[in-house]
């Protein structure tokens, strides 16, 4: 199946970990522990839909993970709900 493989190119994934950096330290902690857990399991989808979160300003993104929102519309794809997921659980 596309998209399911892990994303094995080191300097893709270094580049989604630099871009995870954020302003808020309460989203770099969330974005450290989800990097520590999942980074193995990265593939193409779930590098998608940490692309479509990482585009949200900071504060959205903490109340998606602190669940005081949810995600809607066409940010709803299931590749960012995926990952908004494990950000959750992280």
């Amino acid at each position: 199946m596309p998209g399911t493989e892990h994303q094995s190119d080191p300097a893709r994934r270094r580049r989604l970990r630099w871009r995870a950096r954020r302003g808020l330290l309460e989203n770099d902690l969330v974005l450290n522990r989800f990097f520590e857990q999942h980074e193995e399991d990265l593939d193409d989808e779930a590098i998608t839909g940490l692309d479509q979160l990482l585009d949200l300003p900071d504060n959205e993104l903490l109340e998606l993970v602190l669940r005081r929102r949810e995600l809607s519309g066409e940010q709803a794809t299931p590749q960012a709900m995926r990952v908004l997921k494990w950000l959750r659980d992280a």
